[in-house]
């Protein structure tokens, strides 16, 4: 099965590597954090290395950071999923896609392949424990009819 191949996946150990965010010390990410799932889909959660992180199958097939940066406006999508909005962003060669939280300070991280897991399954499983970190803007649409 294909992985996410990211720096912020971990090898095939049952202890995730994952690098912690700059804000991860947030209390914020602490109250998300002792709400996320214990699996999502068919992938169990597993331990990982550092403060504010988690990761879902073994290998990775979805990596979690609190505490990153606050997306800037851009011209990336942004979906909501059970009130919580999330820029998406499509590594070009990799396919990867990274998925941050929009208008939440701290903004909390999805790294996943959409060709291993889908993400719509991911941002539906993770929105709750998301929302516990209060929500100050909303994502911006043109047209009425979609959000960007």
């Amino acid at each position: 099965m294909a992985v996410v191949a990211s720096s912020l996946l971990a090898s095939c150990s049952s202890v995730a590597a994952v690098d912690a965010a700059p804000d991860a010390s947030n209390p914020l990410c602490a109250e998300m954090m002792v709400v996320l799932p214990d699996a999502i889909g068919d992938a169990e959660r597993r331990p990982t290395t550092s403060q504010a992180t988690s990761a879902w199958g073994d290998p990775s097939q979805v990596v979690l950071r609190c505490g990153v940066e606050v997306p800037t406006p851009t011209t990336d999508p942004c979906v909501s999923v059970n009130d919580v909005d999330w820029v998406a962003h499509e590594d070009d060669k990799s396919g990867i896609w990274t998925l941050t939280t929009y208008g939440r300070t701290p903004a909390t991280e999805v790294v996943l392949d959409p060709n291993v897991i889908p993400s719509s399954t991911v941002l539906a499983s993770l929105s709750d424990a998301a929302a516990k970190i209060p929500a100050q803007k909303a994502c911006v649409s043109v047209d009425k009819s979609e959000e960007l």
